[in-house]
């Protein structure tokens, strides 16, 4: 029995399907009867956003997940993790999106993943002590905090030239951080489901681009991957 006591379920995790881009039909197929989450994000229009964007496509569509999440020779490396943190939290705001009928409060009254680990929610302006939330309510808190630093060109400058803060590594490592979160509730709570749905493969594809990327650019502790150690070692292939 592997991970989860899910048996062989897991194994295609090394697919040659790419994660689609976002304009792809695939991706919106996921949704069923196109419901999502929340309306999709642009990336940053003022920066090289569209051209990185257009990259990010092409490199997706090689196969090549491990080339894709490379820095593009001569380009600016906050430029590349702002368009990139736009597209990560557009691909698990979709998948989530498939979920919310099953991931409810009565469900799912705790952000958790797995019996080892429970997540509570701190945004550190509002909410400033960590409570205890179920997980969609984690989830919905989550996705309006990273639409909030998104939108706060302070930290993700949309007019060409402009500077980016100095801590905004610091800022798109949190997102990250909480995005794999939503990626390991998904797979310790909801991931018969996904089966049942036939989206695993999708699933699947998506969590290995992200975690490649995030391991390109060091942007989550070992420590905090535990919950999905053995799929991100994987993946890896540690």
């Amino acid at each position: 029995m592997s991970l989860f006591g899910l048996g062989s379920r897991f194994a295609p995790i090394q697919l040659p399907k790419p994660c689609f881009c976002l304009a792809d039909p695939l991706f919106f197929a996921l949704c069923r009867n196109q419901k999502t989450f929340r309306p999709k994000k642009n990336a940053p229009s003022g920066s090289k956003g569209a051209k990185l964007q257009k990259h990010i496509d092409a490199t997706l569509g090689s196969g090549n997940l491990r080339e894709a999440v490379r820095l593009p020779p001569g380009e600016d490396i906050n430029e590349w993790l702002a368009v990139n943190t736009v597209d990560f939290f557009n691909q698990v705001n979709i998948l989530y999106g498939t979920l919310t009928e099953f991931c409810t409060a009565n469900n799912c009254p705790t952000m958790s993943a797995g019996p080892k680990y429970e997540y509570r929610w701190a945004d550190g302006v509002t909410i400033k002590k960590p409570i205890e939330v179920s997980a969609p309510k984690y989830v919905e808190y989550l996705m309006d905090w990273i639409e909030a630093q998104l939108d706060d060109e302070a930290i993700f400058p949309q007019k060409l030239g402009a500077p980016f803060p100095p801590n905004f590594r610091d800022v798109v490592k949190t997102i990250f951080k909480r995005l794999f979160r939503v990626y390991a509730h998904i797979y310790h709570s909801h991931f018969q489901k996904i089966v049942n749905l036939k989206e695993e493969a999708h699933l699947n594809t998506c969590f290995k681009h992200f975690v490649l990327f995030t391991w390109e650019f060091r942007l989550i502790d070992k420590g905090e991957l535990a919950p999905l150690s053995d799929l991100v070692d994987s993946i890896l292939q540690l």
